[in-house]
């Protein structure tokens, strides 16, 4: 029955709507999106070591070159990723809540939601004298937003420069703040904009205060 349901929150068919509608400039051509999702999937999974072995295995199924596996790959725009996270979690959110969801809120009467940065990994296949050097240029970097209750994520904003600050992130993240949230973060989202943004917003944050920002507490905690 598990399998069955994530096999229909993403089938080929939601995948390939999904890219339809937020693709942009790129086209499906002779290659799905779907079919590209299921290669990566089985290399993310360690199914396969990578893609290209994964394209070996299929690639009297799949019909294309390797190279049109990778290319499809790189022109994949960011909108794409995020429309992906986004709304195959608000299916796998109602499917639990029918299901029902035996977890308690980490705060009664509120949505926790959980953001963090996330750096992508230095990688491999960069050039020899940048492999092994932590500083070197990075490939990206994500926000990305966990509902604690449902143990879900729910939303992450790609980037794809690799040392850009959460900050300047945060623009993309404020209008999706409801009424009721409860948004936990570190020091790194403790900007006047973001904090008033979501109590503006009817919500609730609990976040580190960063040493630069220019108020202080004043009365009686609670």
């Amino acid at each position: 029955m598990a399998r069955a349901m994530i096999a229909n929150t993403l089938s080929c068919a939601r995948l390939d709507k999904i890219f339809d509608q937020h693709a942009g400039h790129q086209y499906t051509g002779d290659l799905l999106f779907s079919a590209v999702a299921d290669l990566m999937g089985e290399a993310v999974l360690r199914i396969q070591p990578s893609v290209n072995t994964a394209w070996l295995d299929r690639k009297d199924e799949i019909r294309v070159t390797v190279k049109s596996v990778y290319d499809k790959l790189k022109g994949i725009q960011i909108d794409v990723s995020r429309a992906l996270v986004q709304e195959t979690s608000g299916r796998m959110r109602a499917t639990m809540e029918q299901l029902g969801n035996p977890a308690a809120p980490l705060v009664a009467g509120y949505r926790t939601k959980i953001v963090d940065g996330n750096h992508l990994r230095r990688a491999d296949r960069r050039i020899g004298e940048l492999r092994k050097l932590n500083g070197a240029p990075l490939p990206g970097k994500s926000l990305v937003v966990l509902d604690s209750q449902l143990r879900l994520v729910i939303d992450v904003l790609p980037c794809a420069d690799g040392h850009a600050q959460e900050r300047s992130m945060l623009d993309q993240l404020l209008p999706t703040v409801e009424a009721k949230d409860l948004w936990i973060g570190d020091r790194n989202f403790c900007t006047v904009n973001f904090l008033s943004g979501i109590v503006n917003r009817k919500g609730e944050f609990l976040i580190r205060q960063h040493g630069n920002l220019p108020f202080e507490a004043k009365g009686r905690r609670k």
